[in-house]
């Protein structure tokens, strides 16, 4: 039946059209009796009457009704029903006058040093989808019914080690699938036990620097190279020393002055260059990093994706028990949401920094993780991987095919490799890719600037390229409109 109460709780409710369906509800009404439409003793609407009008299950409205009597703005009475109380006339007269909610000015003062330098360097995107957007693949094309299945498996049994907290670096189930998937594709050497599953590549990063690293010490970073590992080492207080990089990767410093703690590289597909790091530069590295006692840490973000040729092996696995802590992601091969990526780490930390990583971060998503660990027993993903290994190689092409056609095959800059999920734009000399990107940008044309990820002042002019996500004709109608950009900034 319905009622003057309800048509007033109806509006309120209807007005608000964001958040969960119990908290609209208990929000309107609170609103509806501190505004005064519902007075004291006004009788509110059975809650069985009140659901069918407002399409809600009774257990939400019950619910509700149960928190606002709690809080005393209703009371029910047994045979009567249930009422507004008098008592909100006492809150009403001790409200503050309602006043007009003004934008309140961001004040950054209180912020640490080093919160401040990390706001300084942000590089992430806003967005994080859309046309030449680098280094996001294709989430449209996972089999996601695929792994509901086996993610629905694992739910029924109900295991509880699967819904609790994890304090051995992840689910033993995926650490076992994760070696020999590893061993075979990227030439890794490990054990299970070597294994730790974290939210990522960014988490096992601030896990190594954290854990190695005192405030002052000094780690080597490409140049160019990731802004993420830079803005992780300022966090954590170490010093940045930018190595140089060249068409056979990462070039080290023989002198050995000053050592490193941490070496990090991308030797398999250098980013954002594309360089693959060649057998003697790897050899050097492995020896200097023995000779003074660093860490190198191998971000092996992208391999799976070379479109000619054999697979790059991992440094790891060029000689036993090597001083490299191995990170990789399913960011790239799957999604980026599923927030999982994993280390291979030396026996001699493997120990260590698990427990400082169950300390620290509290590992979860065991129930996905086993779920993940069947989907690479049982084939899907080396299967995903060779389709869309297939899929980005002709993506790729298109947007060569583009370069070469519409601008010259000189915009192709010389470390292009045939691989990973983006490729390097080169611009003429004296043309300001920052603000091309922007204005790009301001176009939801998203692509970044290749001067950006240089410290030093010398720095190629380029833009990254992103061409996994897309569609082949979208890749078209987008590049027509950057070319537009391009032609009045040369």
């Amino acid at each position: 039946m319905r009622s003057l109460a309800g048509d007033v709780i109806r509006q309120a409710f209807f007005s608000c059209s964001e958040g969960k369906l119990h908290k609209r509800l208990y929000l309107a009404i609170c609103d509806a009796i501190l505004s005064g439409n519902l007075t004291p003793s006004s009788r509110m609407p059975p809650t069985r009457d009140l659901a069918d009008e407002l399409a809600l299950s009774r257990n939400t409205v019950l619910r509700v009704y149960e928190q606002l009597q709690a809080e005393g703005y209703i009371s029910s009475r047994t045979g009567s029903g249930t009422f507004v109380t008098h008592s909100v006339l006492d809150n009403l007269e001790c409200r503050p006058a309602i006043r007009d909610h003004k934008a309140v000015a961001e004040d950054h003062s209180s912020l640490s040093a080093r919160g401040l330098q990390l706001l300084e360097h942000a590089s992430a995107s806003p967005r994080q989808w859309g046309a030449f957007l680098p280094g996001v693949p294709d989430v449209a094309n996972f089999p996601h019914r695929v792994l509901k299945k086996f993610t629905d498996r694992q739910a029924r049994q109900r295991s509880p080690e699967l819904l609790t907290y994890d304090t051995t670096g992840g689910s033993e189930m995926l650490k076992a699938a994760l070696t020999d998937y590893l061993r075979t594709a990227r030439g890794v050497q490990c054990t299970p036990d070597q294994i730790l599953i974290t939210e990522g590549i960014h988490q096992a990063l601030d896990l190594v620097t954290r854990s190695l690293c005192n405030p002052g010490d000094k780690a080597w970073t490409e140049e160019p190279g990731y802004w993420g590992i830079k803005n992780i080492l300022r966090m954590n207080g170490v010093e940045i020393v930018t190595m140089p990089v060249d068409e056979q990767g990462l070039v080290p410093d023989g002198e050995h002055s000053d050592p490193p703690r941490l070496i990090f590289v991308t030797p398999s597909h250098q980013y954002p260059l594309g360089s693959v790091m060649s057998l003697s530069r790897r050899q050097l590295l492995l020896a200097q990093a023995r000779k003074t006692a660093s860490w190198i840490v191998e971000d092996d973000y992208d391999s799976e994706f070379r479109f000619a040729g054999q697979p790059i092996p991992a440094l790891q696995g060029l000689e036993t028990d090597s001083p490299v802590i191995y990170v990789g992601t399913f960011s790239k091969t799957l999604y980026p949401a599923l927030r999982l990526g994993y280390m291979v780490l030396p026996a001699q930390l493997k120990t260590a920094l698990k427990r400082i990583h169950s300390e620290l971060y509290r590992g979860g998503h065991q129930l996905t993780q086993a779920a993940l660990a069947d989907f690479i027993k049982e084939g899907y993903y080396a299967a995903h991987i060779r389709k869309m290994r297939q899929l980005y190689s002709r993506r790729r092409q298109i947007l060569v095919n583009l370069i070469n056609e519409e601008l010259g095959s000189s915009f192709l800059g010389q470390y292009n490799s045939n691989a990973g999920l983006h490729l390097i734009m080169q611009l003429p000399p004296g043309v300001d890719d920052v603000s091309l990107a922007q204005r790009a940008n301001s176009q939801g044309i998203l692509v970044r600037a290749l001067s950006s990820y240089y410290a030093s002042n010398t720095r190629l002019s380029g833009l990254l390229l992103g061409f996994a996500s897309m569609e082949e004709s979208e890749i078209k109608t987008s590049f027509h409109r950057l070319v537009a950009l391009i032609n009045e900034a040369i």
